[in-house]
């Protein structure tokens, strides 16, 4: 019996259907072609508040004033008081690609204004309803524009420039329906005029909501602005950034790692005064606190990069938040450099007799600042909170390591750099490891046998106690300092391994058999062009067909870490960044995993001259405040925290 099944007739396919049918080429209406450029310009009402304000501060507006209706969706007023729009050139604001701020392609490569397309108030327009009134300096009277119904009529208000905004996105409801909440609308216009705030403590700010005032920046000096956008406690808590190399100058404020923040909220990046977001300055600042951050942990700051207008091309996205530099590689660099000298200095030198509150060091830094002679908030110069630690005209050179002081006679010198050409474990156990902690010969190892050396002159103070064999306890005149003793330890050895590296390559240990992994075409392209470079630091990684690579020698070190994904870490670098920034990263993250199997262990009892001798490299030690790993070394209790535990005063 036959079971197979009835053969199915094939359908045809319409021919007609198959085939596109043609059609004609044609120019498209105005009214489209602006709603299309209004996508670019225009996705929220933030984006019309920036292009607004920008506008505003081209104007030379010293103060503007905010007022929005249903987050900004219904209403939005910007009124400053500008230079304002003669009369005649009302009806040309609003044509596209119309401009006052460049004439010319040599402008254009050398924009200095905020705004310079000629888009924002044709977009604008496309999309809501939207009205001008203007008055220029000596004029009779403002006159107000419809930009619908084109009709001009005088009107009343003093020199300066209001824009009305109202029902954002009403001819195009697809998009209106992508809009959030009004409270979430309302929270992205407060940080897109927080972002001029910032930028421009000479311009007052006031943002009205539903006829409520929600925010307001008076004209202050640069350190007031920074304590009033960002709160006092980011001002305490945070570093002077200040670099300057040729054409190009890197000032501002970085945050201290124990005050990161679990989101991006509070990064801050100017080029020439314009807030930027650039993967490339981001990732130098990353890589800046890479030795001192835990986690995923997001550092906070805000910084500024002066350069010459020709060496960098702003001209790159409708929205101007991207800028494209002409040579990357310095501007990394540099902002990398200068954000890392600034965290290498411990707390622990700056140790104040009185921990003040963070609202009173604020003030502190502000009255410090205050008195550094050549930094007033000026065009030429930059504010004096962000220079309060430097003095004029100081330039930072990017340097390749960090050169501790001698140790106390209780620790061993740095290894001497060229003393050997390989660096390995076993070196590090023998100069960093348990070694270290053998006791000198002294006549009395007690806190009273100690060097003549008055007790506030040490920050970190006098060794007391151990706890558990893992946390020392100190005692200096705040009160009372708690050491992890082995984070600590961990840090000075690393700091120390960096600074002996030098030249020296990795010691390397092959495999019997090779590791394979699948791996990209970038990543084999990358593993074929620095193999030399891969060797420097212990690895030995070589295709082993068109898509397999293969690592035959791995750090020893690294015994027992993940050699895959080390490699694929150092082929990501030198793929997208330059050589040096992926060996030196390399060699850090190898160094890390040898300090800590270098660093004296929990449980292991030390004498009060051993701690007083960590105490005493913590002082003398960059980034002591954190281990290699992001986590803190030490921490202060002060009398007034122990009196407050104890209910004494009260």
């Amino acid at each position: 019996m036959d079971l197979s099944l009835p053969a199915q007739p094939v359908p045809q396919q319409d021919a007609t259907a198959a085939a596109p049918s043609r059609r004609s080429i044609r120019e498209l209406p105005d009214e489209l072609i602006s709603q299309i450029a209004a996508g670019e310009v225009v996705e929220r009402p933030a984006s019309v508040v920036r292009e607004l304000v920008d506008n505003a501060l081209d104007a030379g507006a010293t103060q503007i004033q905010i007022k929005l209706s249903a987050g900004g969706v219904r209403a939005i007023v910007i009124e400053d008081d500008g230079l304002g729009i003669p009369v005649d050139e009302l009806p040309l604001a609003l044509k596209r690609h119309a401009t006052s701020k460049i004439r010319s392609l040599d402008d254009l490569e050398s924009v200095a204004t905020m705004g310079f397309r000629g888009e924002a108030l044709a977009a604008i327009s496309s999309v809501a309803e939207m009205a001008l009134l203007s008055r220029c300096e000596g004029a009779a009277h403002a006159h107000r524009l419809d930009a619908r119904s084109g009709e001009l009529a005088p009107a009343a208000r003093s020199r300066g420039t209001s824009i009305e905004v109202r029902e954002l996105f009403f001819s195009t409801p697809a998009r209106r329906k992508f809009l959030k909440t009004d409270a979430t609308e309302l929270a992205h216009c407060l940080e897109a005029v927080r972002r001029h705030a910032l930028a421009r403590p000479d311009v007052g700010f006031t943002v009205w909501h539903e006829g409520k005032l929600v925010e307001q920046w008076r004209i202050a000096s640069s350190e007031q602005r920074l304590s009033d956008v960002l709160g006092a406690e980011f001002l305490a808590a945070s570093r002077a950034v200040f670099s300057e190399r040729g054409p190009l100058r890197v000032y501002g404020r970085a945050g201290l790692p124990e005050a990161a923040r679990s989101r991006a909220d509070m990064q801050y990046v100017y080029v020439n005064g314009r807030f930027v977001r650039d993967k490339l300055i981001a990732h130098g600042i990353r890589s800046a606190y890479e030795d001192v951050l835990h986690g995923h942990r997001q550092p906070s700051y805000v910084l500024f990069i002066e350069i010459a207008p020709d060496r960098v091309d702003v001209n790159v996205h409708p929205t101007k938040i991207e800028v494209r530099f002409r040579d990357g590689r310095e501007i990394h660099q540099q902002v990398r450099y200068a954000v890392q000298d600034a965290l290498a200095l411990s707390r622990s030198t700056t140790a104040e007799a009185i921990e003040p509150s963070p609202a009173e060091q604020a003030q502190q830094a502000i009255a410090a600042a205050a008195s550094v002679p050549g930094y007033r908030p000026s065009p030429g110069n930059p504010p004096a909170w962000f220079a309060q630690t430097h003095s004029p005209g100081q330039v930072n050179e990017p340097a390749a390591g960090y050169a501790n002081p001698a140790s106390s006679q209780s620790w061993r010198p740095p290894i001497g750099q060229g003393a050997q050409a390989s660096l390995g474990l076993a070196e590090v156990a023998t100069l960093y490891g348990q070694a270290e902690f053998k006791p000198q010969a002294r006549p009395d190892p007690m806190p009273g046998a100690q060097p003549a050396l008055p007790q506030h002159d040490w920050p970190l103070g006098r060794a007391v106690a151990q706890i558990q064999g893992v946390y020392v306890l100190a005692e200096n005149a705040q009160g009372l300092i708690i050491v992890d003793m082995h984070a600590a330890h961990e840090r000075v050895v690393y700091e120390r391994l960096k600074a002996s590296l030098g030249a020296a390559a990795i010691e390397s240990q092959p495999l019997l058999i090779p590791i394979t992994f699948a791996a990209t075409a970038q990543e084999i392209a990358a593993a074929e062009a620095h193999a030399g470079t891969l060797e420097r630091l212990g690895m030995d990684v070589a295709p082993l067909s068109a898509k397999v690579l293969a690592v035959r020698a791995r750090p020893a070190a690294l015994a027992g870490g993940d050699v895959v994904e080390l490699v694929r870490s150092v082929l990501a670098e030198l793929a997208q960044f330059d050589a040096s920034h992926a060996i030196e990263r390399a060699q850090h993250e190898i160094l890390a995993t040898m300090a800590c199997h270098g660093a004296v262990r929990a449980n292991r009892q030390l004498t009060l001259e051993e701690m007083n001798g960590l105490l005493r490299d913590m002082e003398r030690t960059e980034r002591a405040d954190q281990c290699n790993h992001g986590r803190p070394t030490w921490r202060q209790l002060t009398m007034r925290e122990l009196d407050a535990l104890f209910l004494r005063g009260r």
